[in-house]
């Protein structure tokens, strides 16, 4: 049997980005990850998503960029 981490369905959020307010759905897990990078870099989760949403391809949606930093820098 594999041992799963506790599941939670998307959460959805707002978020301010450049003084624009956008939606973002994610699980629980990835908004905790999100907030421990951002305290470790000195920064609100704000402005965290903020950045990485500046740094994103075209075509890969917030969401995506989001989950995808996360696996990158945990």
């Amino acid at each position: 049997m594999i041992d799963l981490p506790p599941m939670t369905p998307p959460v959805k959020r707002s978020v301010s980005i450049d003084g624009h307010r956008t939606s973002v759905s994610l699980e629980e897990a990835f908004w905790k990850a999100l907030g421990a990078q951002a305290a470790a870099r000195g920064l609100t989760r704000a402005a965290l998503i903020g950045q990485i949403d500046h740094a994103r391809p075209p075509g890969i949606g917030l969401a995506t960029a989001l989950r995808l930093f996360v696996l990158a820098h945990d």
